[in-house]
């Protein structure tokens, strides 16, 4: 709504002036911002179906790895990418056990025998008692997955920083998610944060653990723990706007819930049993939200096995019990995930995530001032929102997909207005905003 005050004080620089007294000129939220590195990290992708993501990040002593994909064979492939930089490998780093992330860590280790494997404890631990009996699965699903592991030689305290090939990264471990122990790497000096599968990227994410509800409240708790996050790299799909990928991955699980609620309830036509037109009914409506999402696995049934173990998930839960986060619908004052995402953009100054938060189509509404598509909403956003500071007041109204809330906005992070912002929700994104004043 910067606009404005330029249409009353016009285009010159004593105006310009006036306005940055008004607005202000950093973007500051009172947090150090990270600084921007020169080099961004490289990435090596295996090929589909499930696709593995490992990265490598220049550092002053080398490069420092991060995951080292399902196989010795897409391991290699990896290495040889790795070796053409002529930079030698000072670090290897594992985010979970999960067998496609570290079934090349033997391949790793012949070739930068000099390179220690680092994983947290409870990581070294998983991979050691593979209570889930993952390893012999995968082995016999893939041929090329190693007769034997190759196991961290450093191990450090869950959650600890870690220094490793002259940089720092702050940790933080996280349990009964996506996986049973999973582990992740920030650097606070650029905002990178290395997701592992805590936070993927349009994909098909495996829930075959049964813990989706702690998969979501550890995505609320990432989010907390790395507010300066900027560009998560995740262990599957492409790298994108930290928060972005987090609301993402959010309203994946929320909606796949939400689809199998109904179908275990007692009064559903096979009764707390999926029958197999609910769960034809679930598969094609994930598939009409998420259009071409590759799954995380070489598995046909994956999402018939998602489905399978929500339910159990979902029936053996205490209703009673169950947080805010995993609520099929929103409670009283809270944000739907897109509309919290959009929020927390403006008060962080983060065009990249405010714009990330709307799908591709979406349209505003300011004032009567229609803004369509995501390019036009960025303008919009970089010229008359961002700067600003957005408080919610209260939420006027609350249904599936829609929330209307009381906001006040201050343009230049003090006094400011009262507006009423309603959100038409649609999955993960917003699809239309419209903002009017509330006097």
């Amino acid at each position: 709504m910067n606009q404005r005050l330029r249409r009353l004080l016009g285009t010159s620089p004593a105006a310009a002036c006036v306005i940055a007294l008004m607005t202000g000129c950093s973007n500051s939220t009172g947090v150090d911002a990270p600084e921007a590195h020169a080099t961004p990290p490289g990435r090596f992708a295996s090929a589909d179906p499930g696709s593995v993501n490992t990265y490598w990040i220049t550092a002053p002593d080398g490069l420092v790895v991060i995951d080292t994909l399902r196989t010795p064979d897409d391991a290699r492939k990896a290495i040889a990418a790795i070796k053409k930089t002529g930079t030698p490998v000072a670090a290897v780093l594992l985010t979970h056990s999960h067998p496609d992330h570290v079934g090349g860590a033997g391949a790793f280790h012949e070739a930068f025998p000099e390179a220690p494997l680092y994983a947290s404890a409870s990581t070294d631990s998983a991979m050691r008692e593979d209570k889930r009996g993952f390893y012999p699965l995968a082995r016999s699903a893939n041929a090329a997955f190693p007769a034997r592991l190759t196991y961290a030689d450093k191990t450090f305290k869950d959650g600890a920083p870690l220094q490793v090939g002259g940089l720092r990264f702050e940790t933080a471990t996280f349990a009964h998610g996506e996986s049973d122990t999973a582990t992740v790497y920030y650097r606070s000096d650029t905002g990178d944060l290395f997701a592992g599968d805590v936070a993927t990227s349009k994909v098909t994410p495996a829930l075959l653990e049964g813990n989706s509800c702690g998969w979501l409240r550890i995505l609320d708790e990432l989010g907390r723990r790395f507010p300066g996050a900027r560009t998560a790299y995740p262990g599957h799909g492409a790298p994108g706007p930290a928060k972005t990928l987090v609301a993402d991955q959010r309203g994946y699980l929320q909606r796949f819930r939400g689809l199998v609620r109904p179908a275990v309830t007692v009064d559903s036509p096979a009764g707390r049993a999926v029958d197999p037109v609910e769960q034809k009914t679930i598969i094609t409506e994930m598939g009409r939200a998420y259009p071409g999402h590759p799954p995380v696995a070489d598995l046909p049934s994956l999402v018939q096995e998602n489905i399978k173990a929500v339910a159990k998930e979902l029936l053996a839960a205490d209703p009673a019990k169950v947080p805010a986060v995993c609520a099929d619908k929103p409670r009283e004052g809270a944000l739907l995930p897109p509309v919290d995402a959009y929020v927390d953009a403006v008060d962080s100054g983060d065009l990249d995530a405010l714009t990330g938060a709307f799908a591709a189509d979406a349209e505003v509404v300011d004032v009567g001032r229609r803004i369509q598509g995501r390019a036009a909403i960025r303008a919009w956003a970089e010229d008359e929102v961002i700067g600003g500071r957005l408080t919610v007041l209260g939420v006027a109204e609350n249904r599936p997909g829609y929330q209307r809330l009381l906001v006040r906005f201050s343009p230049g992070g003090a006094d400011g207005f009262d507006a009423f912002y309603a959100f038409t929700v649609e999955g993960s994104s917003l699809t239309r905003a419209e903002l009017t004043y509330a006097d």
